[in-house]
């Protein structure tokens, strides 16, 4: 698609980048992409890349705008209160750019939509909240080989990576099964940084534009953390797995499911910190307790008797869990912790656990003594 002479002034600042140009700019123009979700994700990736001039945006949102999604929420004003966050989003869109096509699924992704609506597009950018969600669209994406985007956030931390067919590992190659949607606790029941999905949504726009233009590296067999109090961006590197039930050698999932696949909660599950104190105070040698932050954190104060292995050395890091009837994994506030509570149950028999809040929780209620950083 050629561009206009308004495009050459709207996008001017772009096409001074070498790297992006007149050709990248036109890609960006022919480009179909699609966020699922509009909520603290989807809101400023969606800003993003309509000011980007990405030619075709699509919506899946079904819900409507409620009073405690501003504080995060910033496609959305107090006038639009009880709205359709779809038609709300793209009206805002049109606005920042009225020469996009943006397009409207007012619709719950399902196993039975997932495949027509994302097969319209060439990328997706999953800003969902639950488990489920996730692997339907890991999976759909994998199935149709279209690039996917993901990111996640909890309290003061998100994640995201990206997936291209061919050339890396998907959702599920990291996390082989979704734990219980109730064992970590979502946004309204343990909160969340209001500037916290600001900074991820921001990181997926910037992937799919890298993608679409073809420039940069893009996180593809790295899942990127980022701790907000820490301001620390931390990386996981994992490979493709053989196995993998959508992408691996011998998939047994050839078409998308509602639900997909749930691991037993009984072996990847919460703790909390008043349970962790009293395991440790009663059954101390038969639990191992590794502690994935960083180097300088678990320094600067830890519980007396954890591992420290860091998120980021998980995977290449040799664990004689089978000595012990239950592993918990801390970090500071129960995010990261969760990422490798999800990748070790897959790995291991041994009874996982994640504790809820973190260190900062065990300063609160047991420790008050104890630095975290």
């Amino acid at each position: 698609m050629s561009l206009t002479p308004h495009d050459l002034s709207r996008y001017s600042r772009h096409l001074a980048l070498g790297e992006l140009g007149i050709t990248g700019q036109e890609k960006l123009k022919a480009a179909r992409v699609l966020v699922v979700g509009a909520g603290g994700l989807g809101s400023p990736a969606l800003l993003y890349l309509a000011a980007a001039g990405v030619g075709t945006i699509g919506i899946v949102e079904f819900d409507r705008v409620d009073i405690s999604n501003l504080q995060r929420q910033v496609l959305f004003d107090s006038a639009q209160i009880g709205q359709s966050k779809a038609h709300a989003a793209a009206h805002r869109l049109q606005a920042l750019n009225p020469t996009l096509n943006i397009q409207i699924h007012e619709v719950e992704l399902q196993a039975s939509n997932v495949m027509t609506i994302i097969g319209d597009y060439d990328l997706v950018l999953d800003g969902t909240d639950q488990f489920a969600a996730r692997y339907l669209i890991n999976d759909a994406c994998v199935l149709l080989r279209k690039s996917l985007v993901s990111a996640a956030i909890h309290r003061f931390e998100g994640q995201l990576f990206t997936y291209v067919p061919n050339l890396g590992p998907c959702y599920r190659c990291l996390f082989p099964a979704s734990p219980a949607e109730n064992s970590i606790p979502n946004c309204a029941q343990a909160g969340v940084l209001g500037v916290l999905p600001g900074v991820m949504g921001s990181l997926q726009a910037t992937e799919a534009i890298k993608l679409i233009a073809g420039i940069g590296e893009p996180l593809i067999g790295r899942l990127m953390t980022y701790d907000a109090l820490s301001m620390n961006f931390s990386e996981f590197k994992f490979s493709a797995r053989s196995d993998c039930a959508v992408c691996g050698l011998n998939p047994s999932i050839i078409a998308p499911q509602d639900g997909s696949n749930r691991c037993d909660s009984k072996q990847a599950d919460t703790i909390s910190i008043n349970q962790l104190h009293a395991l440790l105070e009663t059954d101390r040698r038969n639990t191992l307790l590794i502690d994935v932050r960083e180097q300088y954190e678990f320094s600067a104060g830890h519980i007396e008797g954890a591992v420290n292995i860091p998120l980021s050395d998980l995977s290449h890091t040799s664990i004689a869990a089978d000595e012990f009837s239950s592993v918990v994994f801390i970090c500071r506030s129960g995010g990261r912790s969760a990422h490798a509570c999800q990748w070790f149950k897959s790995h291991s028999q041994v009874k996982t656990l994640n504790a809820a809040g973190g260190m900062l929780a065990w300063q609160q209620a047991i420790d008050p003594s104890v630095l975290v950083v």
